[in-house]
């Protein structure tokens, strides 16, 4: 009786885990918004949660890894995981899978990550105080 116990309260834990997971995690499309909608959403997403992944399939890896790139060179994240896989998608119902490259890119916050957004912010509230 006592492994079945432990075994319940493990799956109660995993599917803990996996709910913390989506609350962070952003789909990238190449083609539903701009790139820099997902670059300042996945800040804000850093913000709150201290990481995040960005997701996509297809075309939009490339869109993905600019974002991820874009986040690193500007000091705000460092990558911790970079996972890579298909998927079977089928293009319309009853019709036969379709292979699609998959990526998931796990990023963290830097430790300047604070001060940075801190001093961008600030930037900001000076260019719109010039501008009224």
């Amino acid at each position: 009786m006592e492994g079945i116990t432990e075994g319940v309260n493990n799956i109660n834990i995993a599917t803990g885990d996996l709910a913390n997971t989506k609350k962070n995690r952003i789909q990238v499309s190449n083609t539903k918004k701009p790139l820099f909608f997902y670059v300042n959403l996945a800040k804000r997403y850093m913000q709150q949660h201290h990481e995040v992944e960005l997701s996509a399939l297809g075309m939009a890896i490339a869109t993905v890894v600019t974002i991820a790139e874009i986040l690193k060179n500007n000091g705000l994240a460092v990558e911790k995981k970079i996972m890579t896989s298909t998927v079977d998608m089928r293009e319309e119902t009853g019709g036969r899978p379709v292979p699609k490259a998959k990526i998931e890119i796990l990023l963290g916050k830097t430790e300047k990550f604070d001060e940075l957004m801190a001093a961008a912010t600030a930037e900001e509230a000076a260019d719109a105080e010039e501008q009224s």
